[in-house]
């Protein structure tokens, strides 16, 4: 007798694209983890007060369209991926390769996950002041 284990359903597909809409991607919505970071980086890159980003293993990302017009700020293991036309920075390659951080605001549909806390809070704007109940960490562990 063997037993009756369901198989994995299938996952839902986000999509996302940067401003001018040259570059596109696909992204499994199974993301492991999202967080608010307010590192020095992440507020260059974004030119904003904190990056919202979710991640997930590299392999659960793919373009759809502009692979010709990627902007890479980094190296293989570790690196920003914009859009060369319009600058939007898309996701960034961490954690050795193996995972992204998709930014959120690059996302066409909606993801089942929130970020969960703020991270590197100890080298926020300071001009920036969080108003919401998140967990508030001064780096990331």
């Amino acid at each position: 007798m063997s037993a009756n284990v369901p198989e994995a359903s299938p996952a839902r597909m986000l999509s996302g694209e940067c401003l001018c809409g040259h570059v596109q991607y696909c992204v499994e919505d199974r993301f492991v983890y999202a967080l608010n970071c307010h590192c020095s980086q992440c507020r260059k890159a974004t030119g904003s007060a904190f990056k919202p980003f979710a991640g997930i293993e590299r392999t659960k990302l793919s373009l759809t369209k502009g692979q010709e017009a990627l902007l890479l700020f980094g190296d293989e293991h570790g690196h920003d991926v914009h859009c060369q036309c319009c600058g939007s920075l898309l996701y960034s390659v961490v954690r050795n390769g193996e995972y992204v951080h998709v930014t959120l605001g690059t996302l066409t549909d909606e993801p089942s996950i929130r970020p969960t806390a703020h991270i590197f809070v100890g080298s926020k704007a300071p001009w920036y002041t969080i108003t919401d109940e998140l967990p508030q960490h001064e780096e990331f562990d």
